[in-house]
Protein backbone atom coordinates (compact mmCIF):
# COMPACT_ATOMS: atom_id res chain seq x y z
CA UNK A 1 0.00 0.00 0.00
CA UNK A 2 1.34 3.29 -0.91
CA UNK A 3 1.80 5.70 1.83
CA UNK A 4 0.15 9.40 1.89
CA UNK A 5 2.23 12.08 0.99
CA UNK A 6 1.84 15.35 2.38
CA UNK A 7 2.31 17.62 -0.73
CA UNK A 8 3.75 21.19 -0.57
CA UNK A 9 1.90 23.46 -2.17
CA UNK A 10 3.44 25.94 -4.71
CA UNK A 11 3.85 28.61 -2.27
CA UNK A 12 5.81 30.78 -5.01
CA UNK A 13 2.78 31.52 -7.57
CA UNK A 14 0.87 32.74 -4.25
CA UNK A 15 3.16 35.17 -3.29
CA UNK A 16 3.45 36.18 -7.19
CA UNK A 17 -0.38 37.35 -6.80
CA UNK A 18 0.43 38.82 -3.00
CA UNK A 19 3.20 41.14 -4.10
CA UNK A 20 0.50 42.18 -7.34
CA UNK A 21 -1.81 42.52 -4.38
CA UNK A 22 0.28 44.56 -2.56
CA UNK A 23 1.49 46.64 -5.37
CA UNK A 24 -1.94 47.99 -5.77
CA UNK A 25 -2.68 48.36 -2.34
CA UNK A 26 0.04 50.92 -2.16
CA UNK A 27 -1.67 52.69 -5.29
CA UNK A 28 -4.58 53.04 -2.74
CA UNK A 29 -2.33 54.91 -0.59
CA UNK A 30 -2.35 57.83 -2.90
CA UNK A 31 -5.93 58.62 -1.80
CA UNK A 32 -5.24 60.17 1.66
CA UNK A 33 -2.43 61.40 0.30
CA UNK A 34 -4.38 63.72 -2.32
CA UNK A 35 -6.60 64.47 1.16
CA UNK A 36 -3.19 65.30 2.83
CA UNK A 37 -2.19 67.73 0.04
CA UNK A 38 -5.07 69.65 -0.16
CA UNK A 39 -5.11 70.14 3.85
CA UNK A 40 -2.05 70.60 3.80
CA UNK A 41 -0.96 68.36 6.62
CA UNK A 42 1.85 67.22 7.54
CA UNK A 43 1.11 63.07 7.16
CA UNK A 44 2.21 63.47 3.36
CA UNK A 45 5.97 62.07 3.96
CA UNK A 46 3.93 59.46 5.99
CA UNK A 47 1.69 58.63 3.24
CA UNK A 48 4.63 58.15 1.16
CA UNK A 49 6.70 55.94 3.38
CA UNK A 50 4.33 53.75 3.51
CA UNK A 51 3.77 53.59 -0.15
CA UNK A 52 7.27 53.10 -0.94
CA UNK A 53 7.25 50.52 1.83
CA UNK A 54 3.87 48.38 0.63
CA UNK A 55 4.93 49.13 -3.28
CA UNK A 56 8.38 48.10 -2.72
CA UNK A 57 7.64 44.69 -0.73
CA UNK A 58 5.23 43.94 -3.80
CA UNK A 59 7.52 44.12 -6.34
CA UNK A 60 10.31 41.98 -5.16
CA UNK A 61 7.83 39.37 -4.05
CA UNK A 62 6.56 39.76 -8.09
CA UNK A 63 10.49 40.12 -9.03
CA UNK A 64 12.04 36.84 -7.52
CA UNK A 65 8.41 34.86 -7.84
CA UNK A 66 6.94 35.72 -11.35
CA UNK A 67 8.35 32.87 -13.50
CA UNK A 68 5.46 30.55 -11.10
CA UNK A 69 2.54 31.99 -12.46
CA UNK A 70 -0.34 28.91 -13.35
CA UNK A 71 -4.14 29.00 -12.95
CA UNK A 72 -5.05 28.16 -9.49
CA UNK A 73 -6.53 24.94 -8.11
CA UNK A 74 -9.34 25.26 -5.12
CA UNK A 75 -6.87 25.06 -2.04
CA UNK A 76 -5.10 27.72 -3.67
CA UNK A 77 -7.66 30.28 -3.06
CA UNK A 78 -8.20 29.33 0.15
CA UNK A 79 -4.70 29.70 1.34
CA UNK A 80 -4.21 33.33 -0.66
CA UNK A 81 -7.47 34.47 0.43
CA UNK A 82 -6.31 33.96 4.12
CA UNK A 83 -2.64 35.26 3.45
CA UNK A 84 -3.85 38.53 1.62
CA UNK A 85 -5.90 39.48 4.20
CA UNK A 86 -3.66 38.19 7.23
CA UNK A 87 -0.93 40.45 5.48
CA UNK A 88 -3.10 43.64 4.56
CA UNK A 89 -3.92 45.27 7.56
CA UNK A 90 -0.33 45.22 8.59
CA UNK A 91 0.39 47.06 5.86
CA UNK A 92 -2.63 49.38 6.33
CA UNK A 93 -2.11 49.95 10.14
CA UNK A 94 1.75 51.29 8.99
CA UNK A 95 0.34 54.81 8.81
CA UNK A 96 -1.61 55.03 11.98
CA UNK A 97 2.22 53.54 13.73
CA UNK A 98 3.99 56.43 12.19
CA UNK A 99 1.69 59.31 12.78
CA UNK A 100 -0.06 58.35 16.26
CA UNK A 101 2.40 58.47 18.96
CA UNK A 102 2.71 55.42 21.03
CA UNK A 103 0.40 53.28 19.10
CA UNK A 104 1.32 49.95 19.30
CA UNK A 105 1.51 47.20 16.30
CA UNK A 106 -1.39 45.12 17.74
CA UNK A 107 -3.48 48.33 18.00
CA UNK A 108 -2.52 49.73 14.60
CA UNK A 109 -3.35 46.01 13.43
CA UNK A 110 -6.26 45.76 15.13
CA UNK A 111 -7.51 49.20 13.62
CA UNK A 112 -6.57 48.58 9.89
CA UNK A 113 -8.15 44.97 9.99
CA UNK A 114 -11.32 46.77 11.48
CA UNK A 115 -11.71 48.54 8.65
CA UNK A 116 -10.65 45.97 6.03
CA UNK A 117 -12.81 43.27 7.68
CA UNK A 118 -15.42 46.36 7.51
CA UNK A 119 -16.17 45.65 11.03
CA UNK A 120 -16.17 49.36 13.06
CA UNK A 121 -14.38 48.55 15.66
CA UNK A 122 -12.09 50.68 16.98
CA UNK A 123 -9.09 51.13 19.70
CA UNK A 124 -8.63 55.31 18.63
CA UNK A 125 -10.02 58.44 20.67
CA UNK A 126 -10.22 61.77 19.62
CA UNK A 127 -11.06 60.79 16.35
CA UNK A 128 -12.30 64.73 16.03
CA UNK A 129 -8.51 65.86 16.58
CA UNK A 130 -6.90 63.36 13.94
CA UNK A 131 -5.90 64.69 10.78
CA UNK A 132 -8.22 64.27 7.93
CA UNK A 133 -6.09 62.42 5.58
CA UNK A 134 -5.64 59.94 8.71
CA UNK A 135 -9.35 59.53 9.04
CA UNK A 136 -9.56 59.29 5.29
CA UNK A 137 -7.64 56.39 5.41
CA UNK A 138 -9.41 54.32 7.92
CA UNK A 139 -12.16 54.94 6.21
CA UNK A 140 -10.94 54.43 2.78
CA UNK A 141 -10.36 51.06 4.08
CA UNK A 142 -13.69 50.25 4.88
CA UNK A 143 -15.08 51.34 1.07
CA UNK A 144 -11.85 48.80 -0.01
CA UNK A 145 -12.49 45.98 2.19
CA UNK A 146 -16.40 46.20 1.54
CA UNK A 147 -16.58 44.45 -1.81
CA UNK A 148 -13.35 42.74 -1.25
CA UNK A 149 -10.01 43.75 -2.44
CA UNK A 150 -9.37 40.36 -3.67
CA UNK A 151 -12.45 40.70 -5.86
CA UNK A 152 -11.01 43.65 -7.33
CA UNK A 153 -7.89 41.58 -7.94
CA UNK A 154 -9.48 39.26 -9.70
CA UNK A 155 -10.48 41.98 -12.27
CA UNK A 156 -7.04 42.38 -13.19
CA UNK A 157 -5.58 39.02 -12.34
CA UNK A 158 -4.86 37.94 -16.33
CA UNK A 159 -2.21 41.02 -16.01
CA UNK A 160 -0.60 38.60 -13.76
CA UNK A 161 -1.14 35.51 -15.41
CA UNK A 162 -3.02 33.87 -13.07
CA UNK A 163 -6.46 32.77 -13.14
CA UNK A 164 -9.08 33.91 -10.18
CA UNK A 165 -12.36 32.02 -10.23
CA UNK A 166 -10.74 29.72 -6.62
CA UNK A 167 -10.13 33.27 -5.51
CA UNK A 168 -13.77 34.68 -5.92
CA UNK A 169 -15.33 31.46 -4.45
CA UNK A 170 -12.99 31.38 -1.97
CA UNK A 171 -13.51 35.30 -0.91
CA UNK A 172 -17.33 36.23 -1.81
CA UNK A 173 -19.66 35.36 1.39
CA UNK A 174 -22.64 33.43 0.71
CA UNK A 175 -23.23 29.59 0.92
CA UNK A 176 -24.24 29.16 -3.17
CA UNK A 177 -20.86 30.38 -4.59
CA UNK A 178 -21.28 28.56 -7.81
CA UNK A 179 -23.59 31.06 -9.40
CA UNK A 180 -22.28 33.18 -11.81
CA UNK A 181 -23.40 36.28 -13.03
CA UNK A 182 -21.53 36.55 -16.23
CA UNK A 183 -19.36 33.65 -18.06
CA UNK A 184 -15.93 34.95 -16.61
CA UNK A 185 -15.33 35.90 -13.34
CA UNK A 186 -13.34 38.95 -14.27
CA UNK A 187 -16.13 39.94 -15.91
CA UNK A 188 -18.66 39.54 -12.77
CA UNK A 189 -15.75 41.27 -10.59
CA UNK A 190 -15.62 44.16 -12.79
CA UNK A 191 -19.08 44.26 -13.05
CA UNK A 192 -19.87 44.29 -9.14
CA UNK A 193 -17.36 46.75 -8.68
CA UNK A 194 -18.86 49.49 -11.02
CA UNK A 195 -22.18 48.71 -9.58
CA UNK A 196 -20.53 49.46 -6.26
CA UNK A 197 -18.82 52.64 -7.41
CA UNK A 198 -21.95 54.02 -8.35
CA UNK A 199 -24.44 53.45 -5.46
CA UNK A 200 -21.00 54.83 -3.53
CA UNK A 201 -21.06 57.93 -5.65
CA UNK A 202 -24.75 58.50 -5.36
CA UNK A 203 -24.04 58.23 -1.56
CA UNK A 204 -21.42 60.53 -1.39
CA UNK A 205 -23.44 63.16 -3.01
CA UNK A 206 -26.60 61.86 -0.76
CA UNK A 207 -24.88 63.36 2.44
CA UNK A 208 -23.34 66.24 0.49
CA UNK A 209 -26.65 67.69 -0.27
CA UNK A 210 -28.01 66.60 3.59
CA UNK A 211 -25.14 68.66 4.84
CA UNK A 212 -22.03 67.50 5.30
CA UNK A 213 -19.05 68.84 4.37
CA UNK A 214 -17.43 67.16 0.96
CA UNK A 215 -14.59 65.25 2.84
CA UNK A 216 -16.95 64.14 6.04
CA UNK A 217 -19.44 62.77 2.98
CA UNK A 218 -16.99 61.31 1.23
CA UNK A 219 -15.29 59.68 4.78
CA UNK A 220 -18.87 58.56 5.96
CA UNK A 221 -19.74 57.32 2.37
CA UNK A 222 -16.98 54.89 2.52
CA UNK A 223 -18.02 53.30 6.12
CA UNK A 224 -21.45 53.31 4.80
CA UNK A 225 -21.39 51.26 1.87
CA UNK A 226 -18.46 48.93 3.32
CA UNK A 227 -21.20 48.63 6.49
CA UNK A 228 -18.14 49.54 8.64
CA UNK A 229 -19.25 52.25 10.89
CA UNK A 230 -15.99 54.14 11.01
CA UNK A 231 -16.82 57.58 11.70
CA UNK A 232 -15.06 60.70 12.00
CA UNK A 233 -16.01 61.74 15.12
CA UNK A 234 -16.04 60.23 18.62
CA UNK A 235 -19.87 60.70 18.99
CA UNK A 236 -20.12 59.12 15.49
CA UNK A 237 -23.60 60.25 13.96
CA UNK A 238 -24.51 61.91 17.41
CA UNK A 239 -22.24 64.20 15.90
CA UNK A 240 -24.05 66.31 13.09
CA UNK A 241 -27.96 65.19 14.70
CA UNK A 242 -29.28 65.95 11.58
CA UNK A 243 -32.41 64.08 10.92
CA UNK A 244 -31.94 64.19 6.91
CA UNK A 245 -28.19 62.84 7.66
CA UNK A 246 -29.19 60.06 9.22
CA UNK A 247 -32.11 59.39 6.70
CA UNK A 248 -29.66 59.20 4.20
CA UNK A 249 -27.50 56.75 6.12
CA UNK A 250 -30.47 54.87 6.85
CA UNK A 251 -31.36 54.66 2.72
CA UNK A 252 -27.94 53.71 1.75
CA UNK A 253 -27.16 50.94 5.09
CA UNK A 254 -30.31 49.37 3.88
CA UNK A 255 -29.38 49.60 0.28
CA UNK A 256 -26.07 48.13 0.93
CA UNK A 257 -27.76 45.23 3.05
CA UNK A 258 -28.42 43.50 -0.11
CA UNK A 259 -26.74 41.25 -2.61
CA UNK A 260 -24.38 43.64 -5.04
CA UNK A 261 -25.60 40.91 -7.95
CA UNK A 262 -29.40 41.70 -7.78
CA UNK A 263 -27.91 45.42 -8.52
CA UNK A 264 -26.29 43.88 -11.26
CA UNK A 265 -28.51 42.12 -12.79
CA UNK A 266 -31.30 45.18 -12.43
CA UNK A 267 -29.03 47.16 -13.95
CA UNK A 268 -28.04 44.90 -16.98
CA UNK A 269 -32.28 44.12 -17.88
CA UNK A 270 -33.26 47.94 -17.03
CA UNK A 271 -35.51 46.85 -13.92
CA UNK A 272 -36.01 46.34 -10.42
CA UNK A 273 -37.67 43.51 -10.76
CA UNK A 274 -34.86 41.26 -9.68
CA UNK A 275 -34.78 42.77 -5.91
CA UNK A 276 -38.43 41.86 -5.39
CA UNK A 277 -38.58 38.63 -6.86
CA UNK A 278 -35.57 37.49 -4.61
CA UNK A 279 -36.97 35.61 -1.85
CA UNK A 280 -33.73 36.88 0.20
CA UNK A 281 -34.07 39.79 -0.56
CA UNK A 282 -37.88 40.30 0.04
CA UNK A 283 -37.23 38.25 3.57
CA UNK A 284 -34.55 41.25 4.52
CA UNK A 285 -36.29 44.08 3.72
CA UNK A 286 -39.48 42.78 5.54
CA UNK A 287 -37.25 41.93 8.37
CA UNK A 288 -35.77 45.43 8.77
CA UNK A 289 -39.28 46.88 8.46
CA UNK A 290 -40.92 44.79 11.41
CA UNK A 291 -37.59 45.55 13.62
CA UNK A 292 -37.63 49.28 12.89
CA UNK A 293 -41.39 49.34 13.81
CA UNK A 294 -41.08 47.01 16.93
CA UNK A 295 -38.22 48.74 18.60
CA UNK A 296 -40.08 51.62 18.02
CA UNK A 297 -42.77 51.31 19.66
CA UNK A 298 -41.10 49.61 22.59
CA UNK A 299 -39.13 52.44 22.99
CA UNK A 300 -42.03 54.42 23.40
CA UNK A 301 -43.85 52.18 25.16
CA UNK A 302 -41.38 52.22 27.69
CA UNK A 303 -41.59 56.12 28.20
CA UNK A 304 -37.96 56.33 26.71
CA UNK A 305 -39.31 59.09 24.47
CA UNK A 306 -41.95 60.65 24.82
CA UNK A 307 -42.59 61.57 21.13
CA UNK A 308 -43.28 58.43 19.10
CA UNK A 309 -41.72 60.36 15.79
CA UNK A 310 -38.54 61.26 18.17
CA UNK A 311 -38.62 56.98 19.05
CA UNK A 312 -39.02 56.57 15.30
CA UNK A 313 -35.90 58.17 14.07
CA UNK A 314 -33.60 57.02 16.65
CA UNK A 315 -34.99 53.33 16.71
CA UNK A 316 -34.75 53.25 12.78
CA UNK A 317 -31.36 54.65 12.75
CA UNK A 318 -29.93 52.39 15.07
CA UNK A 319 -32.13 49.12 14.43
CA UNK A 320 -30.64 49.94 10.55
CA UNK A 321 -27.13 50.45 11.28
CA UNK A 322 -26.70 46.99 13.67
CA UNK A 323 -28.77 45.04 11.52
CA UNK A 324 -26.93 45.61 8.81
CA UNK A 325 -23.77 45.35 10.91
CA UNK A 326 -22.32 48.93 9.73
CA UNK A 327 -21.98 49.99 13.63
CA UNK A 328 -23.29 53.66 13.27
CA UNK A 329 -25.15 55.52 16.67
CA UNK A 330 -26.59 58.35 16.84
CA UNK A 331 -27.37 57.88 21.08
CA UNK A 332 -25.87 55.40 23.06
CA UNK A 333 -28.29 52.64 22.85
CA UNK A 334 -26.32 50.60 25.42
CA UNK A 335 -29.25 53.11 27.58
CA UNK A 336 -31.96 51.50 26.30
CA UNK A 337 -33.87 48.73 28.56
CA UNK A 338 -32.03 45.86 27.59
CA UNK A 339 -34.10 44.40 25.20
CA UNK A 340 -33.62 46.65 22.53
CA UNK A 341 -30.00 46.40 22.23
CA UNK A 342 -29.74 42.81 22.68
CA UNK A 343 -32.74 42.81 19.88
CA UNK A 344 -30.74 44.71 17.67
CA UNK A 345 -27.23 42.63 18.37
CA UNK A 346 -29.16 39.28 17.56
CA UNK A 347 -30.06 40.76 14.23
CA UNK A 348 -26.53 41.43 13.25
CA UNK A 349 -26.10 38.08 12.81
CA UNK A 350 -28.62 37.38 10.28
CA UNK A 351 -30.08 40.48 8.37
CA UNK A 352 -27.89 41.09 5.96
CA UNK A 353 -28.03 39.09 2.49
CA UNK A 354 -25.51 37.19 0.83
CA UNK A 355 -23.13 38.92 -1.74
CA UNK A 356 -23.55 42.28 0.32
CA UNK A 357 -21.34 44.27 2.13
CA UNK A 358 -22.33 42.99 5.74
CA UNK A 359 -21.41 40.50 7.73
CA UNK A 360 -23.00 37.68 9.86
CA UNK A 361 -24.50 33.80 8.53
CA UNK A 362 -26.44 35.79 6.01
CA UNK A 363 -30.09 35.89 5.43
CA UNK A 364 -30.45 33.10 3.18
CA UNK A 365 -29.00 30.77 5.41
CA UNK A 366 -31.46 31.47 8.18
CA UNK A 367 -34.42 31.05 5.18
CA UNK A 368 -32.56 27.59 4.28
CA UNK A 369 -32.26 26.39 7.90
CA UNK A 370 -35.77 27.39 8.69
CA UNK A 371 -37.05 25.61 6.02
CA UNK A 372 -34.95 22.56 6.37
CA UNK A 373 -36.48 22.75 10.28
CA UNK A 374 -40.18 22.62 8.72
CA UNK A 375 -39.82 19.73 7.12
CA UNK A 376 -38.08 17.20 9.69
CA UNK A 377 -41.59 18.36 11.96
CA UNK A 378 -42.97 16.97 8.86
CA UNK A 379 -41.14 13.91 8.19
CA UNK A 380 -42.11 13.08 11.94
CA UNK A 381 -45.64 13.30 11.05
CA UNK A 382 -45.15 11.61 7.85
CA UNK A 383 -42.22 9.40 7.59
CA UNK A 384 -42.09 8.69 3.84
CA UNK A 385 -42.53 12.08 2.84
CA UNK A 386 -40.36 13.67 0.23
CA UNK A 387 -40.42 17.69 0.54
CA UNK A 388 -37.48 19.49 -0.84
CA UNK A 389 -35.92 22.65 0.64
CA UNK A 390 -36.97 25.01 -2.38
CA UNK A 391 -35.86 28.70 -2.27
CA UNK A 392 -38.15 30.48 -4.29
CA UNK A 393 -38.95 28.52 -7.63
CA UNK A 394 -35.64 26.57 -7.16
CA UNK A 395 -34.95 23.27 -5.34
CA UNK A 396 -31.74 23.27 -2.65
CA UNK A 397 -29.28 20.34 -3.16
CA UNK A 398 -29.20 18.60 -0.09
CA UNK A 399 -25.19 19.41 -0.20
CA UNK A 400 -25.83 22.68 -0.18
CA UNK A 401 -27.97 21.94 2.87
CA UNK A 402 -24.55 20.03 4.74
CA UNK A 403 -22.81 22.99 4.27
CA UNK A 404 -25.04 25.30 6.07
CA UNK A 405 -25.61 23.16 8.98
CA UNK A 406 -21.97 22.87 8.91
CA UNK A 407 -20.87 26.11 9.16
CA UNK A 408 -23.80 26.74 11.83
CA UNK A 409 -22.21 24.27 13.73
CA UNK A 410 -19.16 26.23 13.64
CA UNK A 411 -20.27 29.41 13.61
CA UNK A 412 -21.58 28.63 17.33
CA UNK A 413 -18.64 27.14 18.27
CA UNK A 414 -16.60 30.09 17.74
CA UNK A 415 -18.94 32.44 19.45
CA UNK A 416 -18.41 30.01 22.30
CA UNK A 417 -14.43 29.61 22.53
CA UNK A 418 -14.42 33.16 21.91
CA UNK A 419 -16.35 34.22 24.73
CA UNK A 420 -14.72 31.85 27.17
CA UNK A 421 -11.71 32.93 25.95
CA UNK A 422 -12.17 36.69 26.83
CA UNK A 423 -13.89 35.20 30.03
CA UNK A 424 -10.54 33.60 30.93
CA UNK A 425 -8.92 36.85 30.66
CA UNK A 426 -10.58 38.20 33.13
CA UNK A 427 -13.56 40.36 30.84
CA UNK A 428 -17.01 40.54 32.02
CA UNK A 429 -19.47 38.52 30.86
CA UNK A 430 -21.20 41.04 29.02
CA UNK A 431 -18.20 42.68 27.37
CA UNK A 432 -17.24 39.21 26.35
CA UNK A 433 -20.62 38.02 24.67
CA UNK A 434 -21.11 41.14 23.08
CA UNK A 435 -17.67 41.50 21.78
CA UNK A 436 -16.99 37.85 20.60
CA UNK A 437 -20.81 38.34 18.61
CA UNK A 438 -19.62 41.95 17.17
CA UNK A 439 -16.02 40.84 16.16
CA UNK A 440 -17.27 37.55 14.03
CA UNK A 441 -20.39 39.45 12.69
CA UNK A 442 -18.10 42.18 11.19
CA UNK A 443 -20.47 44.60 13.38
CA UNK A 444 -18.34 47.04 15.61
CA UNK A 445 -20.11 47.74 18.73
CA UNK A 446 -21.31 45.56 21.86
CA UNK A 447 -21.83 46.53 25.09
CA UNK A 448 -20.46 46.62 28.60
CA UNK A 449 -16.77 48.04 28.08
CA UNK A 450 -17.18 47.89 24.03
CA UNK A 451 -20.42 49.65 23.55
CA UNK A 452 -21.18 52.26 21.61
CA UNK A 453 -19.76 54.74 23.95
CA UNK A 454 -16.79 53.14 24.56
CA UNK A 455 -14.35 50.90 22.03
CA UNK A 456 -11.95 48.93 21.85
CA UNK A 457 -9.37 50.84 23.65
CA UNK A 458 -9.42 49.20 26.97
CA UNK A 459 -8.66 45.52 26.00
CA UNK A 460 -5.64 44.14 27.01
CA UNK A 461 -3.41 42.84 23.74
CA UNK A 462 -4.56 39.09 24.26
CA UNK A 463 -8.40 40.41 24.35
CA UNK A 464 -7.27 42.35 21.09
CA UNK A 465 -5.59 39.52 19.17
CA UNK A 466 -8.93 37.04 20.15
CA UNK A 467 -10.75 39.77 18.62
CA UNK A 468 -9.10 40.24 15.61
CA UNK A 469 -8.80 36.51 14.89
CA UNK A 470 -12.85 36.46 15.32
CA UNK A 471 -13.13 39.51 12.49
CA UNK A 472 -10.97 37.57 10.21
CA UNK A 473 -12.86 34.13 10.51
CA UNK A 474 -16.23 36.20 10.25
CA UNK A 475 -15.01 38.74 7.49
CA UNK A 476 -13.85 35.20 5.47
CA UNK A 477 -17.26 33.01 6.76
CA UNK A 478 -14.80 30.73 9.16
CA UNK A 479 -14.79 28.13 6.10
CA UNK A 480 -12.00 29.64 4.32
CA UNK A 481 -9.86 30.04 7.38
CA UNK A 482 -10.56 26.93 9.05
CA UNK A 483 -10.14 24.54 5.65
CA UNK A 484 -6.64 25.39 6.20
CA UNK A 485 -6.07 23.53 9.68
CA UNK A 486 -7.72 20.04 8.14
CA UNK A 487 -4.68 17.56 7.43
CA UNK A 488 -6.63 16.26 3.99
CA UNK A 489 -6.03 20.08 2.82
CA UNK A 490 -2.51 19.76 2.64
CA UNK A 491 -2.36 15.97 0.73
CA UNK A 492 -2.99 14.60 -2.75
Amino acid sequence: MKQMRLKVLPRSALLTVLGGVLVLFSLSLSIPLIFALIFDEATSSTFLQSMLVCALVGFVLIGIFRGSQREMLPRDGFMLVVLVWSVLPAFGGLPLMLHIEGLSFTDAYFESISALTTTGSTVLEGLDRLPISINVWRHFMVLLGGMGILVLTVAILPILGVGGSQIYKAETPGPMKEDKLTPRISETARGLWLVYFMISLACWLAYFLAGMTWWDAFMHMCSTMGLGGFSAYDDSFAHFDSPAIELVAICFMTLAGVNFGLYFLAWRSRSLKSLWTDFEARSYFVLMLCSVIGVSVFLYSQSVYEDPLTALRFAAFNVVSIATTTGFASTDYAQWPLFAPVFMLSLCGIATCAGSTGGGIKMVRLILILKQSRNELIRIVHPRAVVPVKLGRSVIEPAILQSILGFLVVYLLAICLGTLMLLFTGLDAVSSFTAVIASINNTGPGLGEVGPAANYKGLSDLQTWVCIILMLLGRLELMSVLVLFVPHFWRH
